[in-house]
């Protein structure tokens, strides 16, 4: 069921450049979700008796056995100028969630494959150091990054290998090895793999159309492109 949430910033981390990480803390009761699940985020007052404002959709990055929620997001338009200026420690906010089905749809546990360009591992994080993700057999991760700087996420990746020690993490940073390499990651992969594909919409689009015209079905394929 979705709810209302009036929460407060905690923290705000700027670990490169136009990029921020933000905790948030419910004033309002546990947040409820499921992992791979997306919130709405208003920056203006919501008052209960009207309309919701004017949001945008994130991927929580946190499993839900967490107290707190966070997301990461990049600026890129008006309303994440707004974050970037707006958003400090203790700013009273609301969100609205859950919304979303990403790992809840039927898919096959062993040797799954998950595709992330950038902050499009987020929705996987939030299943990679949830306790049920010790369920997976031999899953891998094959995450792209403009850089190395831009891969600030070993914290979280170390503690989903403390849960699933058979997670296999693939990085590829562009300035040294290019694009994610689809063909390759549809080599290695089983012909019963489902693939998940989170980043952003044209390679979404990409990878999707590629593994399709290779053999492989609409029904293995999930994609995190709610935007």
């Amino acid at each position: 069921m979705v709810r209302k949430y009036s929460c407060e910033v905690v923290t705000v981390v700027n670990p490169v450049s136009g990029v921020y990480t933000v905790e948030f803390a419910s004033l309002a009761g546990r947040f409820r979700y499921s992992p791979g699940q997306f919130m709405h985020l208003a920056l203006d007052g919501y008052d209960p008796s009207g309309a919701w404002p004017d949001s945008r959709c994130f991927s929580m990055q946190t499993s839900p056995q967490n107290d707190t929620v966070k997301i990461t997001y990049s600026v890129k338009g008006a309303f994440t100028r707004r974050m970037e200026s707006e958003l400090q420690p203790g700013r009273p906010l609301w969100l609205k969630l859950p919304y979303g089905d990403l790992f809840t749809r039927e898919h096959n546990k062993e040797n799954t494959v998950f595709i992330a360009g950038g902050t499009g591992v987020t929705p996987y994080l939030s299943l990679f150091t949830d306790g049920h993700f010790s369920a997976y057999a031999r899953p891998v991760l094959y995450l792209g990054c403009r850089d190395a700087s831009y891969n600030f996420y070993r914290d979280e990746l170390d503690r989903a290998q403390q849960i699933n020690p058979n997670l296999e993490c693939r990085y590829y940073y562009q300035d040294r090895q290019g694009m994610l390499p689809v063909e390759q990651i549809l080599k290695d992969s089983d012909s019963s793999s489902d693939f998940f594909i989170s980043g952003p919409p044209a390679m979404i689009t990409g990878f999707r159309n590629y593994l399709m015209q290779n053999g492989v079905t609409g029904g293995q394929i999930k994609t995190d492109d709610w935007e």
